[in-house]
């Protein structure tokens, strides 16, 4: 078997996912230490497997600081106006009176402080634990993000199409996981350049004789590593899968002189 009939065979995707027995695991592990082209085939499979779930993966925001404190607080206090009096006090009562009040509003001044401060650290409390709680959301979706991804790529019924570099870019490579029984199409455009501005990558589903091309999809919002998988139109029937390099927007069929990648079913 040559080295590349070795990686089509889809058993580097079972080394990576963890579904082989002990022996067939060593044997893989030794044919990468002697084969960079297989090594850097298993890097690529991990990384196919780390784009997917990031771009399944969702994003939450954060609840409305003014929100949690009107349901913490409630209304602000109300500030309650003295009424002077009419005839002011004499004599020592009077003066005894002043110094009351003078201890009374600095005591209310300091309980004042002390409850906006207490208020304040509330507040920053309840708003630490939200954001606590937030990062403990996104994780438990993030890791469920990570097992969808995992079950999509380790599903048995997948048929795995290696898109090859052709002449107006040699180096490029990408890689299409097509369910037949769902009809569903992954591509993992990893291996793919940065498309020009104003220029977008359409990927085609082909029948050979005569050939047919069938635009399933753009791959849109490139930039980004949590943008390099993209899920496509279903697929009832291809011998082959192309990409190529089209004006934003798309063309009704493809432009060949952009053929960026090309592989058979």
């Amino acid at each position: 078997m040559s080295t590349q009939e070795y990686i089509e065979s889809g058993i580097l995707e079972l080394y990576v996912y963890g579904k082989l027995n002990d022996s067939e695991m060593e044997e893989v592990y030794k044919m990468a230490v002697q084969q960079d082209e297989i090594k850097k085939e298993i890097i690529e499979i991990e990384k196919a497997m780390v784009y997917l779930s990031g771009s399944i993966a969702p994003r939450l925001s954060g609840k409305n600081y003014e929100a949690i404190k009107q349901k913490i607080f409630g209304d602000e206090p109300k500030v309650i106006e003295l009424q002077p009096e009419t005839k002011p006090k004499s004599g020592w009562l009077g003066y005894v009176g002043w110094a009351a009040a003078v201890i009374f509003l600095a005591g209310g001044g300091y309980m004042f402080q002390q409850w906006n401060t207490s208020k304040q650290t509330i507040v920053n409390i309840e708003t630490e634990n939200t954001k606590l709680k937030q990062n403990k959301l996104d994780l438990e979706l993030q890791l469920k993000a990570d097992e969808e991804a995992l079950a999509l790529l380790r599903d048995p019924k997948n048929t795995i199409v290696p898109l090859a570099g052709q002449e107006v870019s040699p180096t490029s490579y990408a890689k299409v996981y097509w369910n037949q029984e769902t009809q569903t199409v992954y591509v993992d455009g990893a291996g793919l350049p940065e498309p020009p501005e104003g220029y977008v990558y359409q990927v085609w589903a082909l029948k050979l004789n005569p050939l047919t091309p069938l635009s399933i999809g753009l791959l849109d919002d490139f930039t980004g590593a949590n943008k390099r998988i993209f899920a496509v139109d279903n697929v009832v029937e291809a011998e082959a899968f192309g990409i190529t390099l089209e004006p934003a927007g798309g063309s009704a069929s493809p432009t060949l002189e952009q053929l960026y990648t090309l592989g058979k079913v």
